[in-house]
């Protein structure tokens, strides 16, 4: 008996021994056979499109691959997006992956990791590539920090000639892609070509893990640097067909600040050569069918905008009151009305949902802080709203005209937005119909009441006589 119960004993330690085995095994090993970074810099919006091949080394499948990146560039990232390549029928298509934030303990200098998810594990000896996007904000640094009317703007952009990433990289080329041929200096880490636009660092072989070369460059970018400090829309539903739009802009030029006298006439008469990095021309795109569109700031209306409208889309070109150099502002207010029917649903368990796009209409645009505010009707119960990236939730209420209960209002939050962030969102939330003859026949009972007490009042007499 104590024999077995010995044997039973061993038998639970060493299936214990080798689950812990198990769980403390080395991780997949990985390679990047070859690494193309390309750097987009022909606006305020810096994009990095990697193409990687990643090769499976080791005796282990992987379930995900690891990206690296410096903490200096953590606080301006707005966006990452995967992807991996496959082929079907001799045609190359790409299918979306998941991209989190992980912990790496043995990151040197305090790199941030993400992990990218695979959909099927990499099998050992195995090759796949991948796509990557990743977008940042606040990167071009004015310099100088003022300039005057006349003179054109420059900017410095710094990173690293190798591709960070926690992976042996056999071959990688990285390319930076300036809009114009004024380029002051740039770092050269030998091989350097540079060709009009174009400035390629590499072929480099054999770098190892978190290799990193900085790199800066000085050069020309007149493009707008246009900063929506804090956007505020309010999108409020109405079941008796309507919904109604209200925009709050607080706007600014995040260029070089303009310093000196402002001269309309040489800006108007010099549009070549003088304010070349401001801007007085901006577009909105909205949905298709709108109505009652206004544009206004804190005097009242502006006259200056015009509105194109189409079967798939309108776009309204407008001007702030005076042209937004560097360091200047504008607040403005843009409001429209849509038809319900082309965003309020039903869906199969009987609930309503509102599909609308999440983001900023301005095109071209940064915003620092977006705040989403649905307005639900009177009595809607149980909002849960659907977002396709990570946001701020929370619920308020607000009253209006012949409220009773109040409405309840789902608010969302985010920072460092790009127009890549203008994507459809949905909000659900249960109504009872009843609920929309509340305000009828509020408004009828207030009537009835008032003509009974018109009617009781010219039948009382109030006199005051004397008794007989």
């Amino acid at each position: 008996m104590e024999f077995l119960l010995n044997a039973r004993l061993a038998l639970i330690f060493s299936i214990i021994a080798h689950v812990s085995l198990l769980a403390f095994a080395s991780p997949p090993e990985l390679q990047i056979v070859n690494a193309e970074k390309r750097i987009d810099l022909n606006s305020q919006i810096v994009k990095v499109f990697l193409t990687l091949k990643v090769e499976n080394t080791g005796t282990l499948p992987a379930s995900d691959i690891l990206l690296a990146f410096p903490p200096t560039e953590i606080d301006h990232l707005s966006l990452i997006k995967a992807a991996i390549a496959t082929r079907k029928k001799k045609k190359k298509s790409y299918l979306p992956l998941d991209v989190k934030p992980t912990e790496q303990l043995d990151a040197p200098n305090g790199a941030k990791i993400f992990s990218i998810s695979l959909l099927d594990p990499l099998s050992p000896g195995a090759t796949a590539t991948f796509e990557v996007l990743y977008i940042s904000t606040h990167t071009l640094k004015p310099f100088p920090e003022e300039i005057s009317q006349s003179e054109s703007q420059l900017v410095y952009y710094h990173d690293s000639a190798y591709v960070l990433s926690p992976y042996h990289i056999k071959q990688q080329s990285t390319f930076i892609k300036t809009p114009s041929t004024k380029v002051e200096s740039f770092t050269k880490v030998e091989p350097t070509n540079r060709v009009s636009k174009e400035i390629r660092y590499g072929p480099y072989e054999d770098r190892p893990p978190y290799s990193f070369s900085p790199i800066l460059l000085h050069f020309e970018n007149n493009n707008p640097f246009a900063v929506v400090e804090e956007l505020v829309r309010e999108v409020e539903i109405s079941h008796w067909g309507s919904i109604q739009i209200t925009e709050h802009y607080k706007l600014a030029n995040a260029g070089a600040r303009h310093k000196g006298v402002f001269s309309r006439v040489e800006y108007q008469s010099k549009p070549s050569i003088s304010g070349v990095s401001s801007f007085r021309h901006l577009l909105a795109r909205l949905p298709p069918k709108v109505h009652s569109v206004y544009y206004r700031d804190e005097i009242g209306n502006i006259s200056s905008s015009h509105l194109r409208t189409g079967i798939l889309k309108s776009e309204l070109e407008f001007e702030p009151r005076y042209p937004l150099f560097g360091g200047w502002k504008a607040t403005f207010v843009i409001g429209y009305g849509l038809p319900l029917q082309d965003f309020l649903f039903e869906s199969p368990d009987g609930r309503r949902y509102l599909n609308f796009t999440f983001g900023c209409p301005l095109a071209e645009t940064v915003v620092d802080k977006l705040t989403l505010k649905v307005v639900l009707p009177e009595g809607s119960t149980g909002p849960s709203a659907v977002v396709p990236f990570q946001v701020e939730q929370h619920l308020e209420k607000k009253y209006s005209y012949l409220d009773v209960v109040g409405r309840t209002v789902v608010v969302l939050e985010k920072k460092n937005l790009v127009p890549e962030h203008n994507s459809a969102f949905q909000v659900y939330y249960s109504f009872n119909p009843i609920f929309m003859l509340a305000e009828p026949l509020m408004l009828v009972s207030a009537f009835f009441f008032f003509f009974v007490a018109c009617i009781a009042y010219l039948h009382i007499d109030l006199s005051i006589s004397k008794m007989q």
